[in-house]
């Protein structure tokens, strides 16, 4: 594919354009979202709870109370039954010159929006201005829009309703909302249908309830999370008996590709089915010139395109040396995006790298036993962590091979004294997520996000204090569901073949809102940041359920070893490693995975025969290691 290697040495579209469009200015916020809904009160959300959704946004707090009257139509109740309905938002706003404030209220229809997240797209256009305003537009018009034909075999009522699912499903992006239609006294909510924001759900006496990106810590008990499996409707017309049942009245509408007939709402799912398909032809093999390379590296770059553009400068700098920040563990998927993302951001711009590592008691211990040390370097037990050894690694050929760029390494050095501090916050924002693995995962990216460490003076050679500026992060999650990252998609093909590597793969992308995403948001957004997930796209994403496994990943294939230019790679992220390795970042093609627990050992703190699946107890709170 010569005119693919010619390409990738190209300088790429202007970062404001993407293809032949001409971009428009794009204003997005990032938000935190409480509603209750009681019938005694306008119950208010905890000091607790306010203070995490305010570290989630920041910028501006907004509170709406309404109380609804409505008519009630059975005989064993009062004729009116009264709800007292809270919504309050707060805001990050991360683009333009002027904060959106939400709730977001039409005075006319007395509709309101609590909004979080970005709509890159809406019916497969991009959004100019502000990304809540436009979805809010668009669910009013919905809700509006209905056909006067008297012979139509739906009512008017079910037609809004069906334009509002039709409204939700054409919107790309990552989101979770609220949606209060006024005129028939509907909540519509839920998350998009890859669950790449936070929502929570809780019940609590008969016809109570709230809603939150977080969980209120005081009253953990009883949360659970919104699934990303569809969209639910709650009417508040329904009588106060039907609300004190278990499906509290809501109506569930789920993603469906298959529309069917029998149902009065339909949401149609955005993704194609998992293209299980596969033909044992010799001739398939995975290379550098193979079509699909170029095809992720458009993809990719239209991807990262759309997520950078026009990023502000952080409002506590007049010039912002970094704007964006990757989590950035060295490994494949964190190393390609920035690569890619070297072609569509301006030269001037750094880029900060955030690489964590921690003090692990466990393996200091083992290390100082080994040695026959009482107490090891502090500073070798970070410079040991796997994580820091590749990410140093990968830093240094990022340097070398786009080096008309600052690519800023900040080294963030976790004590375990002060995760142990921080071990409590970080387990009530992981609510209801509650195993051994998920606090490992969560710490990692909690102290990353938070983005303080120390960088090294390239003509001193002095490590700086540093705090990234940064706002945005960039994370590589999707790459091993979507691509075969994982050791246990090389198991099941080592078992069954291709049958069984496909079907592993659709079970990981499927469970990827239930067992990553809202856990993740909720551990990030605590400082105030927002991430984006470049590989979780919904055109990228489409593409790569597309084409065919061999494709993506290289599972007994045989290598061309006729072919010199074609180097030996682990088939696992083939396709990744293939891209990489032409974009001359030969080293991260030939990184091996590594989960991020391990890599910044944060997994086994308590104990080496501690399982990842084993359930938090209230105790672990206070538990010590004692040094020996």
């Amino acid at each position: 594919m010569p005119e693919a290697r010619f390409l990738f040495g190209l300088q790429q579209p202007h970062y404001k354009t993407l293809g032949s469009c001409q971009l428009g200015r794009l204003l997005f916020v990032m938000c935190g979202i409480f509603i209750s809904l009681n019938q005694k009160e306008h119950k208010a959300p905890s000091e607790k709870l306010l203070d995490d959704l305010k570290k989630r946004g920041p910028d501006h707090v907004g509170i709406k109370p309404r109380t609804a009257s409505l008519e009630n139509t059975t005989q064993y109740m009062s004729k009116y039954h009264i709800w007292h309905l809270n919504f309050v938002s707060t805001v990050l706003s991360l683009r333009g010159d002027c904060i959106v404030r939400q709730p977001l209220e039409d005075q006319k229809s007395g509709c309101l929006l609590c909004w979080n997240g970005e709509a890159w797209k809406i019916n497969n256009k991009i959004v100019e201005g502000n990304d809540a305003e436009a979805v809010f537009n668009l669910l009013l018009n919905a809700a509006q829009s209905y056909s006067t034909d008297v012979s139509s075999e739906i009512s008017p009522d079910d037609q809004c309703v069906q334009n509002i699912f039709k409204a939700i499903a054409s919107i790309a992006g990552p989101f979770a909302f609220v949606f209060l239609d006024a005129k028939s006294n509907r909540i519509f909510y839920g998350r998009d249908a890859l669950g790449r924001r936070s929502l929570l759900l809780k019940r609590y006496e008969a016809g109570s309830f709230a809603i939150a990106s977080v969980s209120d810590a005081t009253e953990a008990d009883g949360w659970i999370e919104v699934e990303a499996d569809g969209i639910n409707m709650l009417h508040l017309g329904a009588s106060g008996a039907s609300l004190s049942q278990k499906s509290d009245g809501i109506t569930h509408i789920p993603w469906a590709i298959d529309l069917k007939p029998d149902s009065p709402y339909t949401l149609t799912y955005p993704f194609p089915l998992l293209n299980k398909e596969y033909s044992n032809k010799d001739n398939q093999i995975l290379a550098l010139d193979s079509p699909a390379v170029y095809q992720l590296y458009q993809r990719l770059q239209s991807s990262l395109a759309v997520r950078m553009l026009e990023i502000p400068c952080p409002s506590s700098l007049t010039a912002a040396p970094a704007r964006v920040a990757i989590l950035f563990s060295g490994g494949l998927d964190c190393t390609l995006l920035a690569g890619t993302i070297h072609n569509i951001l301006p030269k001037w711009q750094d880029i900060d790298l955030l690489n964590v590592a921690f003090e692990n008691p466990r393996v200091v211990q083992a290390a100082a036993t080994e040695k026959s040390q009482a107490h090891p370097a502090v500073d070798s037990a970070y410079a040991l962590c796997p994580d820091r050894i590749t990410g140093l690694s990968s830093h240094g050929e990022l340097l070398s091979t786009f080096p008309e760029r600052t690519w800023r390494f900040i080294s963030i050095n976790v004590p375990y004294a002060e995760t142990q501090a921080h071990r409590p916050d970080i387990i009530s924002l992981i609510h209801p997520h509650n195993t051994e693995m998920d606090l490992s995962i969560a710490c990692a990216l909690y102290f990353a996000a938070r983005g303080i460490g120390f960088t090294t003076d390239t003509n001193t050679n002095q490590n700086i204090p540093y705090t990234t500026p940064a706002r945005i992060l960039l994370s590589g999650l999707g790459a091993d569901e979507l691509f075969g990252g994982y050791t246990r998609h090389a198991t099941a093909f080592d078992r069954r073949g291709y049958k069984a590597l496909a079907d592993e793969l659709e079970i990981d992308f499927n469970r990827l809102g239930k067992r990553n995403l809202g856990r993740d948001d909720r551990v990030i957004s605590h400082w105030g940041k927002e991430v984006r997930y470049p590989y979780l796209d919904e055109d990228l994403v489409s593409w790569a359920l597309s084409i065919p496994t061999w494709e993506k990943c290289a599972f007994g294939q045989a290598s061309d070893v006729e072919d010199t230019d074609t180097p030996t790679l682990e088939p696992g992220k083939k396709l990744l490693r293939l891209l990489a390795w032409r974009m001359g970042l030969k080293g991260a093609a030939a990184e091996k995975k590594r989960a991020i627990q391990f890599g910044a050992r944060t997994a086994k703190m308590e104990g080496g025969k501690m399982k990842g699946t084993q359930i938090l107890s209230t105790n672990s709170l206070n538990e010590k290691v004692q040094w020996q």
